[in-house]
């Protein structure tokens, strides 16, 4: 496990070798790959791509492409949701900041998953912050091993509430409990400190995580928009 983007991310692999050195290059590789994000996009570091250029230090055309990638994925994540996802926030004054914290990590992850994907014969996990990519080397396609993901109960955080069974996929989980209000209502501005959680399981992290936030935010809304827009994915509300 390591602290990488403000979150600890965790990493297991399931493999008949699981020292392979094949398998202990890919595992580095997912963690350069998050450092990177980090350094790129990251709110919190003054010296990221993302800040310099916000405090007007970096030129948009020198910054590293993946800003550009990000921003157009919150675009296309606040179409998907009715604004319901926003990486857009009025500042005092009035004056608004980009903040894609709310897609980075999902897609960060997914991307690095990518890594594992090229071993042959494991089976793995990628665990962020509370959300969970799963996925296979290539050679397990018809094995499909099964990993139980236990849903935590936001209102006694010492129980499950549920379990989502996967063999690849990714779960992606928003609420109040673990890290308080940080998840804003675009509609309002306001901080959302309310009970319980949203959880959405499906094919990408990426879009798992954008949904959970969306339907925190709005979880009536939210189901009717990915019961439209996007099928694959599936909404738990607690």
């Amino acid at each position: 496990m390591r602290q990488l983007m403000g979150l600890p991310v965790s990493l297991h692999v399931r493999a008949v070798e699981p020292d392979r050195p094949e398998i202990e290059l890919a595992a580095g590789r997912v963690f350069a790959h998050l450092e990177r994000v980090d350094r790129v996009l990251s709110t919190w570091r003054a010296d990221s791509d993302l800040l310099r250029l916000q405090h007007g230090e970096l030129d948009a055309d020198q910054a590293h492409p993946w800003l550009a990638e990000v921003t157009d994925l919150c675009l296309e994540a606040e179409d998907r949701t009715d604004g319901l996802f926003r990486a857009w926030r009025s500042r005092a004054g009035g004056r608004p900041t980009f903040d894609p914290t709310g897609l980075v990590k999902g897609w960060a992850v997914a991307a690095a998953a990518a890594h594992l994907e090229t071993v042959a014969d494991i089976a793995f996990s990628i665990g962020a912050g509370g959300d969970i990519v799963v996925g296979v080397g290539h050679g397990m396609l018809d094995a499909r091993p099964i990993w139980r993901i236990g849903i935590e109960n936001a209102r006694d955080r010492s129980q499950v509430a549920d379990v989502v069974t996967l063999s690849r996929g990714a779960v992606a989980t928003s609420g109040a409990a673990a890290r308080g209000a940080h998840i804003v209502d675009p509609r309002t501005g306001q901080p959302l400190s309310r009970p319980g959680s949203t959880t959405v399981v499906g094919p990408d992290l990426l879009w798992a995580d954008v949904w959970a936030t969306a339907a925190f935010v709005d979880p009536t809304t939210t189901r009717r928009l990915l019961e439209a827009r996007d099928p694959a994915y599936r909404l738990i509300v607690l």
